[in-house]
């Protein structure tokens, strides 16, 4: 029997996008592949998924995966917040925004200048807030995506994130990170890093599951 077989996971995925006006909204790249194939590896080894998920084409029918859909990263911390406590483990696999709009427009904002200035606000960190809240007894997973400094920034936010591990995502290799099916990740640990190959996104989402039953497991021996 699987060490995740009975236990409850919430898992956040794909991008948000938050509203400049009706039409128009501040999004990314991000599809959604990584976090769907994350939930498909928990609920197959018998674990019960909360999914909650941005704005995607991506659909998953399940009998142990919740999918809760939200487009906001405020509407994903809501949902979050309403699943924290009950889960054992935590991914976060979203690509939230950082920033929205200060102020959101009621009827399409027409093209009448040269030039358009959209005032921006800090959007909440998920990761980080919820962190403040997390149990002893909590497994705690965030995602990293950098361009520069990549290890030292991961082990940052292990610690200002209060996280058990963080997955790094490769945005140098060719076929890695928003719109493939594969990727290549490194995973970063208070005591150790561990690299991998280029693989599907189903393999990764495997090696990530590996990597927390190992960590877990130390955990609870402390």
């Amino acid at each position: 029997m699987s060490l995740f077989s009975g236990k409850k996971v919430l898992i956040t995925a794909g991008p948000t996008y938050e509203p400049i006006d009706p039409v128009r909204f501040i999004g990314n790249h991000s599809t959604g592949k990584m976090g769907f194939a994350l939930a498909r590896a928990f609920a197959d080894q018998g674990a019960q998924v909360y999914l909650v998920v941005g704005p995607t084409a991506l659909s998953l029918e399940h009998p142990l995966v919740e999918v809760i859909p939200v487009m906001t990263a405020n509407e994903m911390f809501a949902a979050c917040q309403a699943k924290a406590s009950k889960a054992d483990i935590w991914v976060f696999a979203a690509a939230v925004a950082d920033y929205r709009p200060k102020d959101v427009a009621t009827s399409k904002i027409k093209k009448n200048e040269d030039s358009f200035t959209i005032e921006l606000v800090k959007n909440v960190d998920i990761a980080a807030t919820l962190g403040q809240q997390k149990r002893s007894d909590q497994f705690a997973v965030g995602f990293a995506l950098e361009t520069d400094q990549e290890l030292e920034n991961a082990r940052g936010k292990l610690v200002k994130k209060n996280l058990n591990m963080v997955v790094l995502n490769s945005l140098r290799t060719p076929g890695a990170g928003f719109k493939h099916d594969t990727n290549k990740i490194t995973i970063v640990k208070p005591a150790s890093v561990e690299e991998f190959e280029l693989k599907s996104k189903e393999e990764v989402a495997l090696d990530i599951l590996e990597s927390i039953k190992t960590e877990w497991a130390c955990l609870q021996k402390k």
